[in-house]
C-alpha cells in the first residue's frame, strides 16, 4: 500500500519552493560574507574552513535518511577526537574565538543553505541530531525519532527559537514537544504559514541580538 503523508500536499510544494528560492537568493547575497568568514577562520586557527558532520534526516515508513550537514568550523581542529559526540556548553573551551562569534549570531549555520538546496534540510523544521546521540535519546525519550517522521529537518525551528541549543537531556525533553507541535501545523495551510512566519521572525531577532550559544 502506498504511504500517504500527513503533511498537506500544498504545503509540501510551497515549502520546497520557498526553501529553494530563499536559499539560492541568500547564498548569492551573502557570498561576500562567506569569503570574509572563511578568511577569518583560516587565519586564526588550524583546520578546514568548513565542518561536515553526519546527521539524521527525514524518517519515513521505509528508511531513515542520513546526510552530511555543512557548517563553518567553530571549534579547534579534531575537537571531538577525544571527547566524542557531546552537547555544546556555554563555556565550551573547544570553541575558537572566531567560532564563539559565529555561534553568537548563528552565522556558522549559513553553509546549511547548501543542504537546503540539495534537499537534505529545510529552512524550518526539527533540528537534525547526530546518529549516536539519537540512539541514546531513543532509549531515554519515547518516540524521540518520530520527531522527524515525514518532516525534513531544518536550519531553524520552533524548538530552536524557543529554547536554543541542547546542553542536556532535560533540554531535549522540553524541546521535543515543540517539534511535535510544529508537525501538527503542517496539516493545515494557514496554520503552517503562521507558524513559519513566527519562527522566521524570531530567528531574525535571535541573530540580530546575538542570542546564540
Amino acid at each position: 500500500m502506498k504511504h500517504s503523508s500527513f503533511v498537506h500536499p500544498r504545503i509540501l510544494v510551497f515549502k520546497r519552493a520557498i526553501d529553494l528560492v530563499f536559499s539560492i537568493v541568500c547564498l548569492i547575497l551573502t557570498f561576500p560574507l562567506f569569503i570574509v568568514i572563511a578568511l577569518m577562520i583560516k587565519f586564526t586557527s588550524q583546520g578546514s574552513v568548513f565542518y561536515c558532520q553526519l546527521r539524521v534526516g527525514k524518517l519515513n515508513s521505509k528508511k531513515l535518511v542520513h546526510f552530511n550537514m555543512i557548517k563553518f568550523r567553530t571549534m579547534v581542529n579534531n575537537a571531538e577526537a577525544i571527547s566524542g559526540a557531546v552537547w555544546a556548553s556555554h563555556n565550551d573551551n573547544r570553541l575558537t574565538p572566531i567560532g564563539k562569534l559565529l555561534r553568537k549570531f548563528r552565522l556558522d549555520e549559513l553553509p546549511q543553505l547548501i543542504n537546503v538546496i540539495k534537499g537534505d534540510m529545510s529552512l524550518i523544521g526539527p533540528r537534525p541530531e547526530r546518529p549516536e546521540i539519537v540512539i541514546e535519546l531513543d532509549k531515554k525519550i519515547p518516540f524521540y525519532s518520530e520527531r522527524t517522521y515525514d518532516i525534513t529537518p531544518g536550519i531553524t525551528g520552533l524548538a530552536q527559537v524557543n529554547q536554543g541549543y541542547d546542553t542536556c537531556i532535560d533540554d531535549v525533553k522540553n524541546k521535543i514537544s515543540y517539534d511535535f507541535a510544529y508537525s501538527l501545523s503542517l496539516t493545515q495551510l494557514h496554520r503552517w504559514l503562521l507558524m513559519d512566519l513566527n519562527v522566521f521572525f524570531k530567528t531574525l531577532l535571535i541573530m540580530m541580538l546575538g542570542r546564540g550559544l
